[in-house]
């Protein structure tokens, strides 16, 4: 995770060297995640019928290749922005058949469903502890040695990655006889996870915070340089800052005993996140803008890593590929259409303000997911029940 925050980084940084865009830098975006939101029934389907370890070895060395490519062609100063958009989709395909399987496994490595929250915030924390580390090592890297530095390192990374599912062991249950075609599991599991309303308050949940948040970070090249007047190293600050509230949160509800309240845990991280960014679009003092940053990628992640576990614990498992394709749909393939909207925006009326508008609709989102919440609960409490996992009175 690290070298890949090196990569993302560094090629935002890049596009916006290259062309002062900040409507380049939301369809650089929108060009390598909108794969995740087109592919995701398909790879939801793929995921329920294969060898998930198998094919998630050949989808990590097929991203170390599209490192490669990008390293190479910006060392040989041959790199172009239709280069930059070409090999940000092939990555984006990638990631839209990667994720749902990852988060499809995550299950099979927590025995006691119990602690799955745990299991879950435990990932979340190792990701987002990048999170802090890879964008402020990049900010220096670019300044010193520029992007292709950042880009091979991203390579050389999954070298560690790939060794580490080779030594993984885990007891994967078999998988299931097909009885029928793609569109009769597809339709299957689009049933399921949009008719059990814990599971499509979720995801509706989720398709608006990435389209109102995740658009801060593909801004942030203009915030670092435009608004702060600094460069590379500050755009890594500013990133890192994000990642720390990330790392925090996700502290949090590692160290959580229970699945216990987690929907009020997702309501206050909404509400935290619009208001932190709110606050940092019309913040014009870098140090100021620093903690803000702390409370926005706090506040997201919490709320993502909560949301994903309870997904996580009520889902069947025969549906369960399907529907993590769905909650990658709706928080990685969202992020795209955000971005591209926010870049377009920003090109019309400044960065500051795209920002300042997605901070209030996350904030009326907050307030529509509080409404839900007791509907929410009568509807999962039966799935409690039956794990287990109510607290004793």
């Amino acid at each position: 995770m690290v070298g890949t925050w090196l990569q993302q980084v560094a090629l935002s940084w890049l596009v916006y060297r290259l062309t002062g865009s900040a409507l380049l830098l939301g369809l650089t975006s929108f060009a390598g995640n909108i794969a995740i939101l087109v592919l995701g029934p398909v790879a939801g389907v793929l995921t329920d019928r294969v060898d998930k370890r198998r094919a998630v070895l050949w989808l990590q060395a097929a991203m170390a290749l599209q490192a490669v490519t990008l390293a190479t062609l910006t060392a040989l100063d041959a790199i172009a922005v239709w280069h930059i958009l070409m090999l940000a989709a092939c990555l984006g395909v990638l990631s839209a058949f990667d994720l749902p399987l990852r988060q499809a496994l995550m299950v099979n490595l927590v025995e006691d469903r119990a602690l799955l929250g745990n299991g879950i915030a435990l990932n979340s924390l190792l990701v987002n502890s990048a999170r802090v580390i890879g964008p402020a090592l990049a900010g220096m890297l670019v300044a010193l040695v520029g992007e292709a530095w950042c880009f091979a390192l991203n390579a050389a990374s999954f070298v560690a990655v790939i060794f580490a599912l080779l030594a993984m062991r885990w007891n994967l249950p078999p998988l299931a006889p097909t009885t029928h075609g793609w569109w009769a599991s597809w339709r299957e599991g689009a049933v399921y996870a949009f008719g059990y309303a814990p599971i499509r308050v979720a995801l509706f949940l989720l398709a608006g915070l990435a389209y109102c948040i995740a658009p801060y970070t593909t801004l942030m090249p203009v915030f670092a340089k435009d608004v702060f007047g600094g460069g590379a190293h500050t755009l890594g600050s500013l990133l890192s800052a994000a990642g720390a509230g990330a790392f925090t949160g996700t502290l949090y509800l590692a160290s959580r005993g229970s699945t216990h309240h987690l929907d009020r845990v997702i309501a206050r991280a909404v509400l935290a996140a619009g208001c932190g960014l709110l606050l940092f679009a019309l913040c014009p003092w870098y140090a100021m803008a620093l903690p803000l940053l702390f409370v926005t990628g706090g506040g997201v992640i919490v709320a993502a890593a909560a949301t994903n576990t309870i997904v996580q614990t009520v889902v069947d498992d025969d549906k369960r590929g399907r529907v993590m394709s769905y909650y990658t749909m709706a928080f990685v393939g969202m992020a795209p259409v955000g971005s591209l909207v926010a870049g377009a925006v920003a090109k019309e009326i400044g960065a500051p303000w795209a920002l300042a508008i997605n901070a209030v609709l996350c904030l009326i989102l907050a307030l529509w997911f509080r409404a839900q919440l007791p509907s929410l609960r009568q509807a999962i409490r039966p799935a409690y029940e039956r794990l287990g996992l109510l607290p004793r009175d």
